[in-house]
């Protein structure tokens, strides 16, 4: 196996597909440097477009022989003012403006507001906030079909603006029927992830969940204030979780962001969900060869966290330098990784293990591994879940996941620590003797253990049932 494609470091890459990077052969640049997950963002792009991505990427896949997930992250409701008679308008501080239901193109004074659910939700007291937080108003009062304000923080406002309610919790599902349509879509291709967006609520996690029926892991993207008031439920429902900082900025003030973002990459770990940081990471890497000091330093923040995985977005998807952004994030991660404070940080942060066999297993697998100086932990499992609970322990040796299947292989590319593979014959294994055979041989051509060193294997029995995991083996490399 290539060394380009054995990573030199634990915390994974995700890059968001687009413009700057939908060649096959931006592609495989992109993943020999670095990247881990490939995002399709449903915002923009056709269906057709979409397709062909995703068949250049199980292309690129099938050529490098290394599992690659794909998240396709679905829309969400976007709320918006209507269209101005001129175009634009400027609000001025202090001055009353309308939001209303009447399709009269607006001027200074008024604007249409196309969400009566808004309107019905909030309350005198509450802002709003319009075009990603630039502008503020206040509600002054409300009727049936409008609301008054009064102008907090005024600017250019023009045509088809966002509107975002961080005060209210807003009658209106995650899911409209294009996202729906996009996760039909998604799910028809195989995709390994869906990004659930505008989640404030557990019933939303839950609706989308019904929906996939398995068939991806459901990675909520926690960027609604009101999801932080249920966020343990919210966590404990999702499969994998991302901190969407964009939209989340947008709605609490800047400096309870930075506490947002540990408190949800402390609970995810916790309760042994994949967690991803992402927005405005290398933001200047747009349009410059190199990032800014303070975007290396928030790189290596999320490192420190133990996020399993850091993501770019216009970086990648439209920016001039997408190759140099994943470069120079590989290179931040694999840096603070070498650190010893960031090694002391794991230990230390290393959740205490929930009351169950599995759970057990899975810390014993980290700390006999240390113990005895393994070279990697093999995990041998179904859906991907052992490996999932081994790397909550952020154990000091590699992790190989050995799965029968290729989706779960594909799925554990997100997951922290964790070389994952499909392999032949996982399912045909009958004895623990088998299971470790099979681990010593995927360690040796994987080249993660040489003849006479040692590896640790966890796996479940009886085999090949899913949520068993209760046995644990150190072996000696033939």
């Amino acid at each position: 196996m290539s060394d380009k494609i054995k990573r030199q470091r634990r915390t994974k890459i995700v890059a968001t597909i687009g413009p700057a990077s939908s060649t096959p052969e931006v592609l495989e640049t992109l993943f020999t440097a670095g990247v881990d997950v490939f995002r399709l963002n449903f915002s923009h792009g056709e269906h057709a477009d979409h397709a062909e991505r995703i068949r250049m990427i199980r292309e690129l896949e099938a050529r490098t022989g290394r599992p690659i997930a794909i998240l396709a992250d679905v829309q969400g409701p976007k709320l918006r003012v209507g269209r101005f008679a001129e175009g634009r308008v400027t609000l001025i501080a202090g001055q009353p403006f309308r939001l209303d239901l009447d399709e009269t193109p607006g001027d200074s004074h008024r604007v249409r507001l196309p969400h009566p659910e808004i309107i019905a939700a909030a309350e005198p007291g509450s802002h709003l906030l319009l075009d990603d937080g630039k502008l503020r108003l206040r509600i002054t009062s409300k009727g049936d079909t409008h609301l008054d304000t009064e102008v907090v923080t005024g600017g250019p406002l023009s045509d088809r603006k966002g509107v975002n309610v961080p005060d209210v919790v807003l009658p209106i599902p995650a899911l409209t029927d294009k996202d729906r349509r996009d996760m039909a879509f998604a799910l028809e291709h195989g995709v390994e992830y869906i990004g659930l967006s505008f989640v404030q609520r557990v019933e939303d996690v839950r609706e989308a969940r019904e929906i996939a029926a398995g068939r991806a892991w459901i990675m909520t993207k926690v960027e609604k204030p009101q999801a932080l008031e249920d966020l343990e439920q919210i966590i404990t429902l999702s499969d994998a979780v991302m901190v969407a900082r964009g939209d989340l900025g947008v709605e609490l003030p800047p400096e309870e962001v930075p506490l947002v973002q540990k408190r949800i990459v402390r609970l995810a770990r916790q309760l042994g969900r994949p967690v991803v940081v992402a927005t405005q990471m290398l933001e200047s890497m747009i349009s410059a060869p190199a990032p800014t000091r303070a975007e290396a330093s928030d790189v290596a923040t999320a490192v420190f966290d133990g996020a399993d995985a850091v993501m770019l977005s216009a970086e990648t998807a439209a920016g001039q330098y997408p190759v140099e952004a994943v470069e120079i994030m590989n290179r931040i991660v694999a840096r603070v990784e070498r650190d010893s404070g960031w090694q002391n940080q794991m230990r230390a942060s290393r959740p205490a293990p929930e009351a169950d066999t599995a759970d057990a297993i899975a810390a014993a697998t980290a700390q006999v591994a240390t113990t005895v100086g393994a070279r990697a932990i093999v995990a041998y499992t179904l859906s991907g879940k052992t490996a999932l609970r081994i790397a909550r322990e952020r154990p000091e040796c590699p992790v190989l996941g050995l799965s029968g299947t290729l989706s779960a292989a594909r799925r554990m590319a997100v997951v922290w620590g964790v070389h994952a593979m499909g392999v032949a014959g996982h399912n045909a294994a009958e004895t623990m003797g088998d299971v470790v055979r099979q681990a010593a041989r995927s360690a040796r051509e994987e080249t993660f253990a040489e003849a006479g060193e040692l590896i640790v294997v966890a796996a479940g029995v009886p085999f090949g049932k899913a949520g068993t995991t209760n046995t644990l083996r150190v072996a000696t490399v033939e």
